[in-house]
């Protein structure tokens, strides 16, 4: 049988984004509107033959709702109900971003001893680049082992935004 994906996008301060959900949970927040092409491709990779539909959904709803109290400074962490997919290592470094507070930064290397795989520093870098729900598991929170802001999907400005609107003086 095949997955059932919804998506809409939400108006944010920070722009429009896409939510997504599969019947398990939120699966992407996509932070920039991209064409459509894009969200079927990963659908396709990530789940068995899918089917892409806009929508909503109460996953999508409290996606909504969480991610615009964030982005107005009234939410620290968030309390939504996931569908991450990703290997067995990109499972195990979103659950490490997970852990990095509101307000601070670790660096890529920080995570990859934190997963106890001290030479994956750049593996941990791609999970980063394949994290589904940005925002949510907090990618924007991972700095280079010198400080400074490096990789980001949605770009360095929109990095230094969020860091930011944790009251970091990026």
């Amino acid at each position: 049988m095949s997955e059932r994906i919804v998506y809409n996008y939400v108006n944010t301060p920070l722009g429009q984004i896409l939510l997504a959900s599969s019947s398990r949970g939120l699966c992407r927040l996509d932070l920039s509107r991209r064409d459509m092409d894009r969200l079927y491709d990963w659908a396709r990779k990530v789940f068995d033959h899918p089917v892409v539909e806009k929508g909503i959904s109460p996953f999508i709803r409290d996606g909504e709702k969480q991610v615009k109290e964030y982005m107005e400074g009234r939410r620290r962490s968030f309390s939504l109900t996931l569908d991450l997919r990703g290997t067995a290592f990109q499972r195990r470094v979103w659950q490490a971003l997970l852990q990095i507070p509101y307000g601070s930064v670790v660096s890529y290397k920080e995570v990859a001893l934190r997963i106890d795989n001290p030479k994956a520093v750049r593996a941990v870098g791609q999970a980063n680049n394949r994290n589904p729900v940005a925002i949510i598991v907090p990618c924007h929170r991972v700095v280079g082992s010198d400080g400074s802001l490096v990789g980001y999907g949605g770009g360095l400005d929109l990095k230094k935004r969020l860091l930011r609107l944790e009251g970091m003086a990026i």
